[in-house]
C-alpha cells in the first residue's frame, strides 16, 4: 500500500501533558514520516470507503512479527486522520504489551479490560488527546487471559459503543505470530491492514502471517511497510525550492 520512513523509537511519557502524543506526525509534521503517514492516509481513506458499498469504520491493524512498527503506524494514521477532520477512537486491544497510553501520555488504570467481568456492563472511557478528533480506549490493567477477553462476546458491544460517536474506529493488537489474539480479533472487525518492518520481518513469518489471516476469512485490504528508505535529497529539494510568486 504505502511505505513509511523510519521514526525514533519510542522513549517514554515524560513530561508532556496528558493526552500530548510522541509520534512523529505530530511531533515533526514537516518529516518526511509524517508526508508518508498522510500518503497512507490518502490510500486508507479509498480503502475504507469503497464504490458501491458501504464504509468500513473498524480496522485492525497488526503485524507478523515484533518490533515492525506496528503501534507507531497506528497512532500516526489516527492523528492523520483526526487533523482532516474526522472523528476517530484509537482501542489498544494489545492487553499484552500495550503502548498507546505511552504514545499519547495518558493513565492507563481504566481501559479495555477493565470493561469484562463486572455484573453491570460499561461504557468505554475515551480518553481525549491533544489532536482534536481523536480519543483513545487504552489496554486498561493487565488481565490473566488476554484472548478469553477478546474471545468474549462483550467485546462488539464495547467496539460498538466506542464507535457509536466515530468516523473510523483503529484497533492495535499483538502482532500475528506471536499469540492468538490477532487472528481472534481478525474475524470481528471490518477490514485488517498488515504491518511489515522493512529488514524487520523475514519473509517466511509474513507468509505465516497472510496465511493464518486466510485461515479465518479475514477482510485483509492492505499492506503498510515501515522503515522503508526515502530518498532525502528529492525531499530536500522540493522543499528548498524558491516559492512561486503570483503574478
Amino acid at each position: 500500500m504505502t511505505s513509511t520512513s523510519g521514526a525514533p523509537a519510542l522513549q517514554g511519557i515524560g513530561t508532556a501533558p496528558r493526552g500530548t502524543p510522541d509520534v512523529i506526525v505530530y511531533t515533526d509534521p514537516r518529516s518526511p514520516a509524517a508526508e508518508a503517514y498522510r500518503t497512507l492516509r490518502t490510500n486508507v481513506r479509498a480503502l475504507i470507503r469503497p464504490a458501491g458499498g458501504p464504509p468500513l469504520r473498524q480496522i485492525l491493524i497488526t503485524s507478523a512479527g515484533a518490533h515492525e512498527g506496528k503501534s507507531e503506524a497506528i497512532a500516526c494514521l489516527g492523528i492523520a486522520f483526526a487533523q482532516s477532520g474526522m472523528r476517530v477512537v484509537i482501542v489498544d486491544a494489545d492487553l499484552r504489551r500495550p503502548a498507546q497510553h505511552l504514545r499519547f501520555n495518558l493513565p492507563n488504570t481504566d481501559g479495555l479490560s477493565n470493561l469484562f467481568g463486572g455484573k453491570t456492563p460499561r461504557t468505554p472511557t475515551l480518553q481525549p488527546t491533544a489532536v482534536p478528533n481523536l480519543h483513545v480506549l487504552t489496554s486498561g490493567t493487565e488481565p490473566e487471559s488476554p484472548a478469553d477477553i477478546l474471545a468474549s462476546s462483550e467485546l462488539d458491544r464495547i467496539m460498538d459503543q466506542a464507535a457509536r460517536d466515530a468516523d473510523l474506529v483503529l484497533i492495535d493488537c499483538p502482532p500475528i505470530c506471536a499469540v492468538a489474539d490477532a487472528s481472534v480479533l481478525a474475524t470481528r472487525v471490518e477490514g485488517v491492514i498488515v504491518v511489515v518492518g522493512a529488514g524487520v520481518v523475514k519473509r517466511d513469518l509474513a507468509r505465516h502471517a497472510r496465511a493464518q489471516l486466510d485461515a479465518v476469512r479475514a477482510n485483509v485490504i492492505g499492506l503498510v511497510v515501515t522503515n522503508a528508505p526515502y530518498n532525502e535529497r528529492t525531499f530536500a529539494s522540493y522543499y528548498d525550492e524558491t516559492p512561486v510568486t503570483p503574478a
